[in-house]
C-alpha cells in the first residue's frame, strides 16, 4: 500500500516526536536474512556490463542532487517527490538489497527554518516599534550556506527517519568532510561503520558536513582520487570505497545529452563509454547545487574505473518519478548507463536512424527495382535452403535440449524444404504487387485553373516487427517492407536466433543489388522488448507476431507508437439449425484442427439447440473425439448433459491447442450476441443453407473477418491472395483483418500550382475552387523516369 500522502499530511505532527531507531525488531532481522540469503549479489572488481543485469546488483548507493530534494523555490523540501523515493528505496531494502543514501537539502532545509525565523523575528519588532503597515517592506539578508546546513541538517534527518519509518525501515546519519577519505584511519572507520549499518540492516544517509566544509578548491584532485567537491565526487568515491555495485544518481535531466538539453540536435546517450566524453558539449549548471553534468560525469567514470556501475537519470519527472529507482534496478532503458564494454555494432537507436535514411532511399527506387530484390530474396532460399535448414536444425536441437518450448511452439520453429518452397512462391506474389503499391495516386482533384491535387500511397516510416520462434516470418515481413517502402528492425526471439541471423543476411544481399542494403535491421542487441516500445521518434508502427501474451504486453508498453495486431485470436464457428451436416464436420474439423495454434483456429464451437440430441451433433461430437480435442462444456451445454465434459472456466480462452469450448445457443441473434460478448473481433464463421439468416449473421457481427459455409483458417494473407502478411488486425483504424501490402501504406497530399496563394481566392481575389475529379495516373516513380 502507497502511503506518500499519508508521509506528507501527517510530516509535521511526526517530526517533533522523532526519537533515532536505535534497535531493529527481531523478526526484520530473520526476514532481511533470509531475503539476502536468496540475493546472489554481483561480483565487484569490475562494473556490469549491460543494463540487463543492473538486476543482479545487491550493494546500491542512490545519490539524490539538490535540484531533486528541494522544491522550486528552493527554499524547502519536495516532500512527495522525496516520499516516492523514499518508497522505492525501503522496498528494494526489503528485497535484501543493502542500500545507501547520498543526499543533499541540508541548505534547503536550513534556509527554509532561518527564513521563517528571522521573518518571525523582524515581524515582532516591526510590530512594537513602526505597526503593522510596515510588515511588507521586510527584506531578508542573504543567508550564509554553511549556517543553513548547520540549521537544517537535523530537520533533514528527521524528515527521512518519519518516511523510512513508516516501511518498517532504520536510518542512520553519517556526515562526512574530504578528510575523512583522504586520511587512512578516517577512512577506514568511516568503512566499518557503514559496514556495521548495512549488516544491520540500516540504510545508512550521507551528506557532506556543509556547516565546517571549507569551499573546494580547483584542480585539487589527488592522483587517481576525486576529492570531494560536492555529492557527486562523494557518490563516487563512497561507492568505490563501499564497492557498491551500482551507483544511481539523481539529477533534474534525463540524462546525459550529447549537446547542452533543449538545444535543437540534443540527443539522450543511452549507454556512455569512457572513450566519449570528447563527443559532448556540456551545458550550464543546474538552478541549485554545485556539480553540474560535467561534474556527474567525471564522478560516474571514475566510479566506473573504481568497478562501480553508474546510471545518471531524471529524479524530478512526476511521470517516473514514483518508478525510477526500481526501473533502473530492473534493467530498463532509463537515463544514461554507463559501461565500459563498448558492443561491436550499432545501437537500436542508431539503427532505426540507419534504416530510416536507407529507407528513404528504398521508397525513391522505381517499382522494377523492388520487385526485383523481393524475387531475388525468392531465389535465395531455395538456392541457399541446405545453409538455411542447418542453421534451423541448430535452433530447434537447443530447443529441445532446453525441454521448454511446446510442440506448438517446436513446430512453428522448424523449417523444411516445403516450408521454405512455400515462403519462396508467397514473396513471388508479392514482387508481382509492388508494381503498383508506392506513389500511386488515390485521388486526383482540379482545385481551380493551374491547380492540381493528388492524393497518393506513400510508405508508413521504420516498422518494428517483434516476433517469437518462427523465423519464416522474418523474409515475408521483409519482402512487404521491401514492396511498401518501409525501413524494417526486425526483433526475433531468441530461439531462432540462428535461422533469423542467416535469413537476415540474405535479405541483405539481395538489397544490396540497388544499394539499399540498411533498410532491412536485424536488433540482435540486449535490448528489452519494453525499451525499444518507448522509441516513439524512431518507430512509426510496431506489429508484433506471437502469442497473445507478448501482443497484450507491446499494446502496453508501447507509449506513442501505434500498435498493429491482436491480443488474442477467440475464433467462433455457429452451426445454425439449418446447416448442412456434410459442411458442418468438414468446417469444424478444419477449423481446429488443421492448425490448432494459430490465431484463426476455432475455439468456442456455438451450436443451436434444436440440434442436440440429434444425428449432427454426435456426428460433430464424434470428429472432435476422433481427433483428440478436449471439449469444455459452456455453463449452458453443461445444463443439458448428465455427464458432461469438464467446464470451461472462462469462455473468452484462447486455448491455442486440441481444445476448444462447446455452448449451446438458441437462435442466430443469440450467437451474435455470444460473439460480441465473448469474442476478440478476429474471425467469426456460421454454418447455414438458410440465405438470410447468413446475411444477417454476416452484417451484425463486428469482427475483422467474417466467414459463411467456410472454415476460420481461411483468415490468412496468404489465402487471400494478399502473398503473406504482416499480421492480423482487430484494430478499427487503419487496417483490419490480414494486413498485406496494402496496409504498410499511407498517404500524403501533393499540391501542384503556379504562383497561387489563398488570397486569390478571398473575396477580394479573382479566382474560383473548381474541385473538379480527374482520373488518376500511375504511380510517381513512373512519372519521374517519365519526365
Amino acid at each position: 500500500m502507497c502511503l506518500r500522502a499519508k508521509q506528507i499530511t501527517t510530516l509535521t505532527m511526526l517530526l517533533p516526536r522523532l526519537t533515532v531507531c536505535s534497535k531493529i525488531p527481531e523478526q526484520t532481522k530473520v526476514c532481511c536474512f533470509f531475503k539476502r540469503s536468496l540475493m546472489q549479489g554481483y561480483a565487484h572488481g569490475t562494473s556490469i556490463a549491460h543494463r540487463s543485469e543492473l538486476r543482479h546488483a545487491k550493494r546500491i548507493v542512490v545519490k539524490l542532487g539538490s535540484a531533486v530534494v528541494t522544491r522550486g523555490d528552493e527554499c524547502g523540501l519536495a516532500l512527495g517527490r522525496l516520499a516516492s523515493i523514499v518508497e522505492q528505496v525501503a522496498m528494494l531494502q526489503n528485497q535484501g538489497r543493502e542500500m545507501m543514501i547520498v543526499t543533499s537539502g541540508a541548505v534547503a532545509f536550513g534556509k527554509q527554518r532561518l527564513r521563517h525565523e528571522i521573518l518571525l523575528s523582524q515581524s515582532v519588532r516591526q510590530a512594537l516599534h513602526t505597526g503593522h503597515n510596515q510588515l511588507k517592506d521586510m527584506s531578508l539578508p542573504v543567508l550564509e550556506a554553511r549556517a543553513c546546513a548547520a540549521a537544517g541538517q537535523s530537520g533533514l534527518m528527521a524528515l527521512y527517519e518519519a518516511m523510512f519509518t513508516q516501511y518498517s525501515t532504520c536510518t542512520a546519519q553519517v556526515l562526512v568532510t574530504n578528510l575523512d577519505f583522504h586520511d587512512d584511519q578516517k577512512r577506514q572507520n568511516l568503512n566499518s561503520t557503514l559496514q556495521e549499518l548495512l549488516r544491520m540492516n540500516i540504510v545508512p544517509i550521507i551528506n557532506t558536513n556543509d556547516a565546517v566544509v571549507p569551499p573546494p578548491e580547483p584542480n585539487s584532485d589527488l592522483h587517481g582520487v576525486i576529492s570531494i567537491k560536492d555529492n557527486d565526487s562523494l557518490a563516487a568515491r563512497l561507492a568505490v570505497e563501499m564497492k557498491a555495485d551500482l551507483l544511481i544518481a539523481l539529477s533534474d535531466v534525463e540524462g546525459l545529452y550529447n549537446s547542452p538539453p533543449g538545444t535543437d540536435d540534443a540527443k539522450l546517450i543511452d549507454i556512455f563509454y569512457p572513450g566519449d566524453q570528447q563527443s559532448i558539449t556540456y551545458g550550464t549548471k543546474s538552478r541549485v547545487g554545485i556539480g553540474g553534468m560535467e561534474a556527474k560525469v567525471k564522478a560516474a567514470l571514475w566510479a566506473l574505473q573504481g568497478g562501480t556501475s553508474v546510471v545518471i537519470a531524471n529524479g524530478t519527472h512526476p511521470k517516473v518519478t514514483g518508478h525510477v529507482i526500481t526501473d533502473i534496478v530492473e534493467g530498463k532503458k532509463v537515463g544514461t548507463f554507463f559501461s565500459e564494454i563498448k558492443p561491436a555494432g550499432p545501437t537500436v537507436e542508431q539503427q532505426a536512424e540507419i534504416a530510416r535514411n536507407s529507407g528513404r532511399n528504398l521508397a525513391s527506387l522505381h517499382p522494377d527495382q523492388r520487385s526485383e530484390i523481393i524475387c531475388q530474396l525468392a531465389e535465395l532460399l531455395t538456392e541457399r535452403k541446405d545453409e538455411i535448414l542447418a542453421a534451423n536444425k541448430m535452433d530447434v536441437e537447443l530447443a529441445v535440449t532446453a525441454e521448454h518450448m511446446a510442440p506448438a511452439m517446436l513446430n512453428r520453429l522448424s523449417l523444411s524444404p516445403a516450408k521454405l518452397n512455400s515462403l519462396a512462391i508467397g514473396l513471388r506474389q508479392i514482387a508481382v504487387a509492388a508494381q503498383d503499391s508506392v506513389g500511386r495516386v488515390l485521388r486526383r482533384t482540379r482545385v481551380a485553373h493551374n491547380l492540381e491535387l493528388e492524393q497518393i500511397t506513400v510508405p508508413i516510416g521504420v516498422l518494428l516487427v517483434i516476433f517469437e520462434a518462427r523465423p519464416d516470418c522474418l523474409p515475408q515481413v521483409a519482402a512487404l517492407a521491401i514492396a511498401s517502402g518501409n525501413a524494417l528492425l526486425l526483433k526475433g526471439g531468441k530461439e531462432a536466433a540462428n535461422t533469423n541471423r542467416v535469413l537476415h543476411q540474405l535479405t541483405q544481399e539481395a538489397l544490396c543489388i540497388h544499394g539499399v542494403t540498411e533498410a532491412v535491421q536485424l536488433v540482435s542487441t540486449r535490448e528489452e522488448v519494453e525499451d525499444l516500445c518507448r522509441l516513439d521518434k524512431l518507430i512509426d508502427l510496431i506489429i508484433p507476431r506471437g502469442s497473445s501474451q507478448l501482443v497484450r504486453d507491446i499494446q502496453y508498453a508501447a507509449k506513442g507508437i501505434p500498435v498493429l495486431g491482436h491480443s488474442e485470436g477467440v475464433c467462433h464457428v455457429y452451426v445454425d439449425a439449418d446447416a448442412s451436416a456434410d459442411k458442418v464436420l468438414k468446417i469444424v474439423q478444419d477449423s481446429k484442427c488443421d492448425y490448432p495454434a494459430a490465431c484463426n483456429a476455432m475455439e468456442t464451437l456455438l451450436i443451436h439447440r434444436d440440434l442436440l440430441r440429434t444425428p449432427v451433433f454426435d456426428q460433430i461430437i464424434g470428429t472432435l473425439r476422433t481427433e483428440s480435442v478436449k471439449i469444455h462444456a459452456g455453463p449452458r451445454f453443461a445444463s443439458y448433459l448428465t455427464f458432461s465434459p469438464s467446464e470451461a472456466k472462462s469462455l473468452r480462452t484462447e486455448y491455442g491447442d486440441l481444445e476448444c469450448c462447446v455452448e449451446v445457443v438458441d437462435s442466430m441473434q443469440e450467437a451474435v450476441d455470444h460473439i460480441h460478448k465473448y469474442g476478440s473481433s478476429h474471425t467469426d464463421v456460421i454454418i447455414t443453407e438458410n440465405e438470410d439468416t447468413a446475411e444477417q449473421f454476416l452484417q451484425q457481427v463486428d469482427s475483422a473477418c467474417v466467414f459463411w459455409n467456410a472454415s476460420s483458417r481461411f483468415a490468412d494473407g496468404y489465402r487471400f491472395g494478399l502473398g503473406a502478411e504482416v499480421g492480423i488486425s482487430t484494430a478499427r483504424i487503419h487496417a483490419r483483418g490480414p494486413v498485406g501490402l496494402e496496409g504498410l501504406l499511407t498517404t500524403k497530399w501533393v499540391l501542384r500550382g503556379e504562383g497561387h496563394t489563398a488570397a486569390d481566392f478571398s473575396e477580394q481575389g479573382t479566382m474560383e475552387y473548381l474541385h473538379e475529379n480527374l482520373p488518376v495516373s500511375p504511380p510517381l516513380a513512373s512519372h519521374r523516369d517519365s519526365n
